[in-house]
């Protein structure tokens, strides 16, 4: 659905609640893909509608909407995490990766419990690891891996060339894939 910005910027009530329930579950799925809890995912999606708000008379179309948006919750999350870097108790963590794998996005469900116990320690393994990336790596590895974002919107949601973004895969790939090696020799 094309959404009318000159619409949005009078306010009209009916295309204000079409760009909220065309873009309001993907900008909740991404903040709880970037870490933040159910309640903390929502505020922030919240606050990008706001900020939006706020900015779409300065708006030009230059990008999509929701590339727009979604530059917005990205500079939202990294004032979020500025400010509560260190407030993050580790139960909050353990929720979040929980809640992260159970919205159905296996293909297939593991079979027994042998490979229900190898699938909970490998969450364990990868909430951990990827705990450990960065927020820019995080945040590219989680937007085309999970969020399934084209290269162009993840250069413009996180302001970085093509060439810089490559790099940021490149360092998000390996460095998870180091920490989970690490993490399968020291369990064998």
């Amino acid at each position: 659905m094309e959404i009318e910005i000159d619409a949005l910027k009078a306010r009209k009530s009916a295309t204000v609640e079409a760009m909220i329930d065309a873009h309001g579950e993907q900008l909740v799925s991404t903040a709880l893909g970037l870490g933040f809890s159910e309640i903390d995912a929502e505020e922030l999606a919240q606050e990008t509608f706001v900020a939006f708000f706020e900015s779409v008379d300065r708006f030009e179309g230059r990008s999509t909407l929701k590339t727009f948006l979604f530059g917005i919750l990205y500079n939202k999350a990294r004032e979020a995490w500025r400010k509560n870097k260190r407030e993050i108790p580790e139960e909050d963590i353990e929720a979040k990766v929980d809640a992260r794998f159970t919205l159905g996005c296996w293909t297939s469900f593991p079979k027994g419990p042998e490979a229900e116990a190898i699938n909970e320690e490998l969450k364990g393994w990868i909430k951990e690891c990827a705990g450990n990336l960065s927020l820019q790596l995080r945040t590219a590895f989680y937007l085309k891996s999970a969020g399934g974002e084209t290269t162009e919107n993840i250069c413009r949601i996180l302001d970085v060339t093509v060439t810089n973004l490559g790099v940021l895969f490149y360092r998000a790939r390996n460095q998870m894939r180091e920490c989970i090696e690490m993490k399968s020799k020291g369990a064998s």
